[in-house]
């Protein structure tokens, strides 16, 4: 069963287009990694500095090891030096009721 996974970003107000910028540059190589199915980026109306990601994985495991990938190639501290605040991720299972 695959997971679903909510990443919350909130921008430095400052730093809001670039953000974006960056996660339109970097979220192809997501797509095509192994494991990601499908990765939606929604834009608050209220705070556009405010971003969420949805993300649907084949395995917490192959999220996991993007995680770390992003990690060594140093883009998570790229996108850190972007955000007001930690992200927020939270893991969800589909009950399909």
């Amino acid at each position: 069963m695959s997971i679903n996974i909510i990443l919350e970003v909130q921008a430095k107000p400052e730093c809001a287009d670039e953000l974006r910028a960056t996660f339109e540059a970097i979220l192809p190589d997501t797509r095509s990694y192994a494991g990601c199915i499908e990765v939606k980026v929604l834009a608050n109306q209220d705070d556009p500095a405010n971003l969420i990601l949805l993300e649907q994985w084949q395995t917490r495991a192959d999220y996991e090891a993007y995680v770390a990938w992003r990690a060594e190639q140093g883009t998570l501290e790229s996108l850190g030096a972007l955000m007001a605040s930690a992200p927020s991720i939270r893991y969800y299972d589909d009950l399909t009721i």
